[in-house]
């Protein structure tokens, strides 16, 4: 039975893929910050589906334990999917470096240092597997509104198209998803636009497509590409002068 590690288990976004995963006979790995709050959802699952659940203490700012927590794993995973990220508050780190580090740490250097470690685990085996990276739409392009947030996404976009070309001579497929506007706790504190916002049900569902397929990016959902198709045709000194802050606090 082949294996997910789910980096990042907590979020909407991780569990809908748990879920996804385990309907289709995957066993998983959830790894998590306070991953023991996941036993009752772990407990549950476990009942109605095959595949085994085990749960893995996992700090994506702690990046000296990474190569330690994945070397620990109960099994090899044949699939990754890094689901970690932080938003932040777009007023508080243009005023505190801290909290532009914490955006900057959790949604690129934490990304990459796992990334990495899986990387190098990955190329050496004899097997196809797969790396699955939840960048977003944000990183597309700068928009004053949370342009430190979509920075890192955008570093991290570039990242696994790299990673991507370099480990396909290893069977190792890395696809970039970039979701919009999702229901999520991490988005509880912004207003955004009801007709653009999905929902983490939706996104684990098209992930599961892309997989499926082998697609290298994924815009989720589909619309999200033309409309940054749009976005990014905008020339610079005009999009300078126009209003694109969808994001607001409630």
């Amino acid at each position: 039975m082949s294996v997910v590690l789910i980096l990042g288990a907590k979020s909407d976004i991780a569990q809908a893929c748990a879920l996804t995963f385990l309907k289709k006979n995957y066993s998983l790995i959830l790894a998590a910050r306070k991953v023991e709050r996941l036993k009752e959802w772990q407990k549950d699952m476990a009942s109605q589906y095959d595949g085994t659940i085990d749960l893995v203490e996992f700090d994506a700012c702690d990046f000296e334990s990474h190569r330690e927590t994945y070397r620990s794993l109960p099994k090899k995973p044949d699939i990754a999917l890094i689901c970690f990220g932080y938003l932040g508050y777009y007023s508080d780190c243009t005023e505190d470096f801290s909290e532009s580090k914490r955006i900057i740490e959790v949604n690129f250097t934490g990304a990459v240092s796992i990334c990495n470690i899986i990387a190098h685990d990955f190329k050496q085996r004899d097997k196809v597997t797969t790396i699955i990276g939840v960048s977003s739409v944000a990183g597309d392009r700068g928009r004053k509104g949370n342009y430190i947030y979509g920075s890192t996404k955008a570093a991290f976009q570039t990242y696994l198209s790299g990673l991507r070309q370099h480990l396909f001579p290893h069977n190792v497929h890395v696809i970039d998803v970039r979701p919009g506007f999702i229901q999520t706790p991490m988005t509880a504190h912004v207003k955004a636009p009801r007709l653009l916002t999905s929902t983490s049900d939706v996104v684990a569902k098209d992930i599961w497509k892309a997989f499926e397929r082998k697609k290298d990016v994924l815009y989720t959902p589909w619309f999200w590409k033309y409309i940054m198709l749009i976005v990014k045709s905008i020339p610079g000194f005009v999009f300078k002068r126009i209003q694109l802050n969808y994001l607001k606090k409630k």
